[in-house]
């Protein structure tokens, strides 16, 4: 066993991976935030409802979703490394037709594609993390991630700059974007193929830090995770399809001060989610959970009953609290399946973005009966399911 520590201390993060496949990270979500940033836009030349919005977000995030478990269990016994490339040609194939799309089902197609380039990288990329991470997996995972929600912040910012004042087509500039990351990707796909011995390595090392616990617990621990994942991504998805349209109904902001809104939201879920995994590596994954989707329920309990002042804090509060959890709830999943990394990303990844597009196509359909106002208080009771982190096993190493 100190073999192994050893082993495993020896290898020192490696900072300028992490920064490149973060950076990379804040490129693909950058493109993929500014399709839910621009859904006004379409809304009003497509004469959308709320319910065929939220099955844009159910298309995109379907591909990804379904794809993204299938995607870690292959690459688990046959590693890619330039699979993150060709994944990010899938995104900019989905600029491009989101782009130049004339009609709905169209719109529907691209947003499929960008799903399809996401579930491709997302599995990889975090595999290349906590290889690059030298021990530090919540760190790792942390950068990776913080990229990630850095770049969703930035898609309302680019939506009120770019796109809202120059139209539809201007979107498919953003493939420049898409361009840069592939060339990043393409120099650590060169890193991690050198390293294919490192990850066989890495996987021993798992193995043999990890206690092997009992199949039931695995199983009743995945399960928690599980609902602990709905907890907080039908939240998250209240806020990222539908916070703009609830700022414009409730309190009659403009198309761009609600972006705006939207982006003070999202900068703080990046925020959380840089802290979340250094914190669950002093202090223990477990108790990062616990606060973070349970500690965020008395602010979204009284978001439906605040003003806009208190709107913005409110959810700039339950965004920062909330994105901590993702991080912990990763690297936790993990360390209960030691050894498989690309099976327990695809699969928390491609829940995250299934549970979150199941959950704008039932809030569209709730809004369009009952009000956009009616959804936020539904959603206000969703953190309180982060009583079950009591039931899951503490994994913090003697």
């Amino acid at each position: 066993m100190e073999e192994i520590r050893g082993s495993m201390n020896a290898q020192r993060t490696a900072f300028k991976v992490l920064g490149a496949i973060s950076f990379s990270h804040f490129l693909n979500d950058t493109i993929q935030s500014l399709i839910v940033a621009i859904y006004p836009l379409l809304k009003g030349r497509f004469q959308l409802s709320f319910a065929q919005i939220g099955l844009i977000t159910l298309s995109y995030q379907l591909t990804a979703s379904l794809l993204q478990p299938m995607v870690g269990i292959y690459t688990d016994r046959h590693p890619k490394p330039y699979s993150l490339a060709f994944g990010m040609g899938c995104t900019l194939a989905g600029l491009l037709v989101l782009g130049t799309a004339s009609n709905y089902n169209t719109i529907l197609f691209a947003a499929a594609l960008v799903g399809t380039g996401s579930s491709i990288f997302h599995p990889e990329s975090s595999r290349v993390a906590r290889m690059a991470s030298g021990g530090r997996h919540g760190l790792a995972q942390s950068i990776f991630q913080v990229g990630g929600n850095m770049g969703a912040s930035m898609g309302p910012l680019m939506a009120a700059w770019i796109v809202i004042p120059c139209g539809q087509g201007s979107v498919a500039w953003f493939s420049l974007a898409a361009l840069l990351a592939i060339a990043v990707l393409w120099k650590v796909a060169g890193w991690y193929k050198r390293r294919k011995e490192l990850t066989l390595r890495s996987v021993a090392v798992d193995k043999g830090l990890h206690q092997v616990l009992p199949s039931r617990t695995v199983f009743l621990s995945m399960l928690i995770l599980l609902v602990l994942m709905f907890s907080k991504f039908f939240y998250l998805a209240s806020l990222n399809s539908y916070y703009i349209f609830y700022l414009m109904r409730h309190f009659h902001l403009s198309v761009k001060s609600a972006q705006m809104h939207l982006f003070a939201f999202l900068f703080a879920v990046a925020a959380g989610t840089l802290l979340g995994g250094p914190i669950g590596d002093r202090i223990g994954r477990k108790l990062v959970i616990w606060i973070s989707i349970l500690g965020a329920a008395p602010f979204a309990l009284a978001l439906p009953y605040a003003n806009l002042a208190w709107t913005g804090i409110l959810a700039f509060i339950i965004g920062f609290i909330l994105a901590s959890a993702f991080s912990a709830i990763l690297v936790f999943g993990q360390e209960l399946i030691p050894g498989k990394v690309g099976t327990v990303s695809g699969l928390f990844f491609g829940l995250a973005f299934g549970m979150a597009g199941i959950g704008a196509a039932v809030l569209g359909k709730l809004a369009d009966h009952h009000g956009i106002e009616f959804v936020y208080h539904v959603c206000s009771y969703l953190p309180l399911l982060g009583i079950f982190t009591a039931f899951l096993p503490d994994l913090r190493r003697r």
